[in-house]
């Protein structure tokens, strides 16, 4: 098939166009949120091939994989017309946990006849309001990076966009008292002078933005993993780090109490827990690294790269049927 997706969330497209299909991703000549083309740091097969809104309007589409309320306007305009869930098969991706009015969060695709609505984990599906909308869920998938553990040091590794920004989402309020169990590595998007905004010093949170090929060896490195996220979708990055052989260190919220099972780590919602656990790791490699083995055959088990393709399959095919 030829299927029509914005370039929006790079991990989960890089699994996603793993498939044997034709991937359209739109390009505009800025490159901004509704064009940004092919990805520039992650690896993707020849079957992605960029096309512009002019060459959109001719193109052949046999299904669109809507990921953002004003995508649909948008496929109407640039496909000539074409609607989405009308004339052009369509899904709706869903990558986030609601935000606002939870749990009484209505999608804005919610009552719909006209197209499937997909989330990404089943904490998702059951706190967003979706109406009469027919709903699915699709685990994430990973391509397996390999187990690449070495933890030789003894530090703590974060991942997580713009901590400033986002503030108690995404647990960065919780970092300075963690940082004092293990000294931090944040990796991610907008993470400098993070350290001077916590008021610590630079060998307790030294920050990073690296590329996903440099990001995993950096990762591996590191004793632990720590996810001290309150309020988000399941994040990648640590189904990322199980499947690097990182044993798990994190706050008992969302869907990382169905990702991370007993024996890959320690999942509490109580922070003194989590900084105890982090101790114990850098005091203990040789337990570091039996739970992050076990993360490991964990995250291979549910959130491999054939199942999620997989499961996709089945949904286009349902979706284009």
């Amino acid at each position: 098939m030829n299927i029509l997706l914005w370039h929006v969330h790079g991990s989960w497209t890089t699994a996603f166009v793993q498939g044997p299909h034709t991937y359209l991703v739109p390009v505009t000549p800025d490159r901004g949120p509704d064009g940004l083309g092919r990805a520039r740091t992650f690896a993707w097969p020849a079957s992605v091939r960029e096309l512009t809104p002019e060459q959109l309007r001719d193109a052949d589409v046999d299904l669109i994989v809507l990921q953002r309320p004003h995508e649909a306007e948008l496929a109407e305009r640039w496909l000539g017309g074409r609607r989405p869930g009308r004339d052009v098969p369509a899904v709706y991706l869903e990558h986030n946990a609601p935000d606002g009015d939870v749990p009484d969060t209505r999608h804005p695709y919610a009552d719909r006849d006209d197209l499937t609505l997909v989330h990404v984990t089943h904490f998702n599906r059951l706190f967003w309001d979706c109406g009469s909308t027919r709903t699915e869920v699709i685990e994430h998938g990973i391509v397996d990076p390999g187990h690449r553990y070495t933890g030789r040091l003894a530090r703590a590794a974060v991942v997580v966009n713009e901590p400033v920004r986002r503030g108690r989402h995404t647990g960065t309020d919780l970092l300075p008292a963690l940082s004092e169990a293990a000294p931090l590595d944040v990796f991610g998007m907008r993470t400098e002078g993070l350290a001077a905004h916590l008021g610590l010093p630079e060998d307790r949170c030294r920050a990073a933005d690296l590329p996903q090929g440099e990001l995993h060896g950096a990762l591996a490195e590191r004793r632990l993993y720590l996810h001290p996220i309150r309020w988000t979708s399941l994040g990648l990055s640590l189904l990322e780090a199980m499947h690097l052989g990182m044993p798990v260190v994190a706050l008992a919220t969302t869907e990382a109490v169905e990702a991370v099972p007993p024996g890959a780590g320690t999942l509490s919602t109580r922070p003194e827990v989590l900084a105890r656990a982090a101790r114990r790791y850098l005091e203990e490699p040789e337990a570091a690294a039996e739970d992050g083995a076990r993360a490991r055959q964990a995250a291979l088990e549910r959130y491999g790269l054939k199942r999620f393709l997989h499961d996709w399959e089945r949904v286009m095919t349902e979706a284009c049927s």
